[in-house]
C-alpha cells in the first residue's frame, strides 16, 4: 500500500504508476473520500474537545450542561458512524493502488516489453545434439519417473505422481538449494500453506489475484501460492529494531496455484501445475533504498549461484512496468534454458517491494534514533519443483537413454545417473 500522502504529493506519478502497470485506479475518487475523512476527524476531535470542556466546569447549571453533553456526545457518535462508512470504501481503494516502479524499471505493456540484462551457460539448440533429445515428458515416461494417469485420477487436471529417482532427484535440489542458502546465513523455515486473508492482502496478491487462489470456505482459511505470503507475514502488526535488521530467511513450502487465467496453455508435463515446492527466500530490512537494492541483487546472485551449480544456462530478465506485478518496485525473472520449447522457461522470480507489503502488514522497526519506520521487503524463488526438473532432465540427457545426475546432487540422489529399467 502506497502512503495517501505520498499520492497526495505524487498525484501524476502514481496515475502514470497504475496507467504503465495496466490497472485502473479511481485516484480522484480516494482523493476526495481522503479529505471527507480528515474533516470528520477534524470535526469528531473538535466535538470531544468541547465536550472534555464542558466536563471540567464548575457546576452552574447542571441540567443544561449535562443535556449539551449528552447532545454532543450523540453528534461524534454520529460523525464516528460517517467515519466508519468513509473510511471503509478509502481503504478498500487504497487497496487497489499498485506500488510505483524504479526509474531503472523499463515501460512496456506485456512481456515482450522485458529486457534481457544476462545470460550464463551454453543453451543448446536442436542442431547442436548428435541424437535426437526428447522432451521431459517422454524422457520421464520413458524411465517410469512420473505418472500422469494416476495422477489425475486421484488428484483432477495438472496433478501428478513423481516417482523413482525423480522424486529423489526433487528432495535433492530442494535440499541442496536449503543448504546452500542457510550455509550463506538465511534462517530456515518450514512455512505453513494454510494462511489467513491478511497475509494475501498484505502480500498484495488480493485484490488482484483472488481468483488464482485456493479458498477453504468452511475455515475461511486459504492455499498460499508461495512462501513468500506467511513468511513476509511473519512480523505483522509487531515493531523490529534497526539493529536486528536485516531478517533473512529461506523457507520450505508446498505451494497450490489455481491457474484460473492459464487455460490451454502448457497443458501437458510438469510446467505449470496446481501444486508443487519451492525454497523462497524473503528479506525484511530498514527503510534505505540503497541497502535494499544491493539485497535485491544478492538474492538475484543467490538463485542464479544454484543453476550455475547444476551447470544449467540461463538468462536473467528485467521486468517490464506491464509484467512485473502490482506490488514490485522492481523485478528480475530467470528463466532457464529447456531444450524441448527451444527456448528459456522461467524458473525464479526476484522481487523488490519497497514499504509497500509492510504497510499493508503493518511491520515497522524502531530506528537507533527512536524514528519508527515501514520496513521494506524482498523475495525470490530460490528454487522451485519440478519446474526445475524439466531442465535437469532435458539437459543431462545421454545418446545411450540415460540421464546424468548433476554432480552436485549425486550423494542425494545416491547415483551418478538414471539408466532404463
Amino acid at each position: 500500500m502506497l502512503d495517501i500522502k505520498f499520492i497526495r504529493e505524487n498525484p501524476e506519478l502514481c496515475r502514470e504508476a497504475a496507467k504503465n502497470k495496466n490497472k485502473k485506479v479511481d485516484f480522484d475518487k480516494i482523493l476526495i473520500l481522503d479529505r471527507e475523512r480528515k474533516k470528520l476527524i477534524g470535526q469528531i476531535d473538535e466535538k470531544r474537545a468541547e465536550r472534555n470542556k464542558i466536563a471540567k466546569r464548575e457546576a452552574g447549571s447542571v441540567k443544561r450542561e449535562v443535556e449539551e453533553g449528552r447532545k454532543l456526545k450523540e453528534e461524534v457518535q454520529k460523525l464516528e458512524e460517517e467515519l466508519r462508512t468513509v473510511e471503509k470504501e478509502f481503504f478498500e481503494l487504497m487497496l487497489t493502488v499498485p506500488n510505483v516502479p524504479d526509474k531503472s524499471v523499463p515501460v512496456g505493456k506485456d512481456a515482450s516489453g522485458n529486457q534481457e540484462v544476462k545470460k550464463w551457460g551454453e543453451m543448446k539448440p536442436a542442431s547442436g545434439w548428435d541424437f535426437t533429445p526428447l522432451d521431459h515428458i517422454s524422457l520421464m515416461l520413458k524411465h517410469d519417473l512420473v505418472d500422469f494417469e494416476r495422477g489425475v485420477k486421484v488428484g483432477g487436471f495438472r496433478t501428478y505422481f513423481l516417482k523413482n529417482e525423480a522424486a529423489m532427484l526433487e528432495m535433492a535440489v530442494l535440499t541442496y538449494t536449503l543448504q546452500k542458502l542457510v550455509k550463506k546465513g538465511y534462517i530456515p523455515l518450514i512455512a505453513p500453506s494454510l494462511v489467513k486473508e491478511f497475509t494475501l492482502l498484505g502480500n498484495g496478491q488480493f485484490p488482484w489475484g483472488r481468483e488464482e487462489v485456493y479458498h477453504l470456505e468452511k475455515d475461511d482459511v486459504y492455499l498460499a501460492g508461495t512462501a513468500e505470503v506467511p513468511v513476509t507475514a511473519y512480523f505483522a502488526g509487531e515493531a523490529l529494531l534497526e539493529k536486528d535488521l536485516p531478517k533473512k530467511f529461506v523457507a520450505f513450502s508446498p505451494c497450490f496455484r489455481r491457474e484460473a487465467g492459464s487455460y490451454g496453455k502448457d497443458t501437458k508435463g510438469l510446467y505449470r501445475l496446481h501444486q508443487f515446492n519451492k525454497i523462497e527466500q524473503v528479506i525484511i530490512t530498514s527503510n534505505n533504498d540503497q541497502q535494499s537494492i544491493a539485497l535485491h541483487e544478492e538474492l538475484l546472485q543467490n538463485a542464479e549461484s544454484v543453476l550455475q551449480d547444476l551447470k544449467l544456462s540461463y538468462r536473467v530478465m528485467l521486468m517490464c512496468t506491464g509484467d512485473m506485478g502490482e506490488p514490485q518496485v522492481k523485478k528480475y525473472d530467470i528463466e532457464t534454458w529447456m531444450p524441448s520449447r527451444q527456448a528459456y522457461g522461467e524458473t525464479m522470480s526476484n522481487s523488490f517491494m519497497g514499504e509497500f507489503q509492510a504497510r499493508r502488514l503493518n511491520i515497522r522497526y524502531r530506528t537507533r534514533e527512536g524514528v519508527v519506520k515501514y520496513a521494506h521487503t524482498l523475495n525470490n524463488t530460490a528454487v522451485a519443483s519440478p519446474r526445475i526438473l524439466i531442465a535437469i532432465l532435458e539437459n543431462y540427457q545421454q545418446s545411450d537413454g540415460s540421464i546424468l545426475i548433476p554432480e552436485v546432487l549425486r550423494n542425494f540422489v545416491g547415483k551418478d545417473k538414471i539408466c532404463l529399467r
